[in-house]
């Protein structure tokens, strides 16, 4: 027989609907009645889904500025210099 991992409890979960809450944009500005477990996973979801493409839009654009950049020259140093820390 497989063990099964033990549940959280009611107030577990509250607290990590807690901080998820604190950490969404859009929820901060709600009370913290204002929405259900449901409708914050799924605003954690969509949030994390726009992180990605934003992510990806500065990837692009960061790799259209290397492209068009002096490998040597000042502005190439200072992005090496961002990357290193």
């Amino acid at each position: 027989m497989a063990s099964r991992r033990p549940s959280a409890s009611d107030e577990e979960l509250r607290e990590l609907i807690s901080r998820l809450q604190s950490v969404l944009p859009e929820t901060r500005r709600r009370s913290r009645k204002g929405a259900s477990a449901a409708t914050l996973l799924r605003e954690a979801c969509e949030y994390i889904k726009s992180l990605h493409r934003e992510v990806d839009e500065l990837g692009d654009r960061l790799s259209e500025l290397v492209a068009t950049m002096d490998v040597n020259g000042a502005q190439a140093e200072a992005l090496r210099s961002l990357f290193r820390s």
